[in-house]
């Protein structure tokens, strides 16, 4: 799925082949020489199994075949061409962009679960100015491809046209949506619970005496980002008793799905006095922490920050960011599995299937000032809930 550079291509065509028939030849990095040995130890087995394995031997259990699979590609050898999988085909992938971590960790878990199947993933990422969601999908189709998953296109657009996606399923070609909804789309969706996301964030604020609850998310036009603002509203109204029209003009502020886009909306927020800013991306909350400091306020000790999606790495801000957990992993492989059912001739009726996040508690969220918090099971965490909604299609 990753484009190489030339230099990476000259490293790959360097890399030496495993042998077989009782040894491996090494593969020299500096003066670390890899070994046999070096392989079963990182797949756990013995040098007779990797043996074994590597000639093609009967006896072994698929499992621990694929494991030393496994420790061949870590340990950066070349398969023996027998152990190659074939390819059953081109499966396309669309993503919007690939700054937000949070794309290429689904586009990795996509592409490891085809790659499995014995597809050959093909990323095709929309850029500022380039190539359209549109012409991705034409370059896609002219190549033969068996299938394209669309992760946050404009499926989740209300605003567009969605008769692309019945001209394509007229091509005969097969499709899953992620991350959007629409009726009038006759194909399957992945997506996350959004209105439960904003429930887990604001009764997590509010149990630490939090009353000044800020939303931060993209513009009003995009299904996840009406789901949000709905959950939302229904989790403050339950939890702080605030009238519906309040939320919305006063708590709710648009902006863009970038670091400067929180760092604009939590602004706004704080201005109205929030101690608390729930972000509709990890992204947006690093923004947010960025205004706090701007102004003087520090994080968690006046101002709590939330996020959302639980991308790479998110961990290691400072502070840690508290967040709610998209079900990247669940989402991905239940894509992946969807797509490759109707591929074979089962496809899945126009549904969608929600999955639950869950609430990480780290170090970006605190009690408000000079209140105590309410009793609250910090840190757990609701288990990853696959749903699938038929009829309207619709999630809770």
């Amino acid at each position: 799925m990753r484009q190489q550079s030339p230099a990476g291509r000259s490293a790959a065509r360097a890399r030496r082949p495993v042998g077989v028939q009782g040894g491996v030849r090494p593969v020299q990095s500096g003066a670390v020489t890899t070994r046999l040995a070096d392989i079963a130890a990182q797949a756990g087995v013995s040098e007779a199994t990797v043996s074994r394995v590597l000639n093609g031997k009967p006896g072994v259990a698929a499992t621990t075949r694929q494991s030393v699979l496994a420790a061949l590609d870590v340990l950066g050898y070349e398969r023996p061409v027998r152990l190659r999988q074939r390819s059953e085909g081109l499966v396309g992938l669309i993503t919007p962009e690939l700054e937000n971590p949070i794309f290429p960790a689904l586009a990795q878990v996509i592409g490891q679960a085809l790659t499995r199947q014995g597809y050959t993933p093909v990323l095709a990422t929309q850029t500022p100015g380039g190539s359209t969601e549109d012409e991705l999908t034409e370059m896609l189709v002219d190549r033969g491809v068996a299938g394209i998953i669309y992760v946050s296109g404009l499926h989740a657009d209300t605003t567009a046209d969605m008769q692309r996606y019945e001209r394509l399923r007229a091509q005969g070609v097969p499709f899953v949506l992620v991350d959007g909804f629409s009726p009038k789309v006759e194909a399957p969706f992945i997506s996350p619970d959004d209105r439960a996301a904003m429930s887990l964030a604001v009764t997590h604020l509010a149990s630490l005496g939090h009353t000044r609850i800020g939303l931060a998310l993209g513009p009003k036009r995009f299904v996840p980002v009406q789901r949000k603002i709905e959950g939302f509203v229904r989790a403050v109204q339950e939890q702080l008793g605030l009238a519906a029209q309040t939320v919305e003009t006063e708590l709710i502020q648009h902006s863009l799905y970038t670091l400067e886009g929180g760092q604009a909306a939590a602004t706004a927020l704080i201005g109205r006095d929030c101690t608390a800013v729930v972000c509709a991306s990890d992204m947006m909350a690093l923004g947010a922490i960025r205004a706090a400091r701007q102004l003087g306020l520090e994080v968690p000790r006046d101002i709590s920050v939330v996020g959302f999606d639980d991308s790479p790495l998110i961990a290691f801000t400072d502070p840690p960011l508290t967040t709610v957990r998209k079900p990247v992993p669940a989402m991905g492989q239940a894509a992946v599995r969807t797509l490759l059912e109707d591929i074979g001739g089962t496809p899945a009726p126009h549904s969608e299937f929600v999955f639950m996040p869950e609430l990480v508690v780290r170090g970006s969220t605190a009690s408000a000032r000079g209140t105590a918090p309410a009793a609250e099971p910090v840190r757990a965490r609701v288990t990853a809930r696959p749903g699938p909604r038929t009829g309207a299609g619709r999630a809770p």
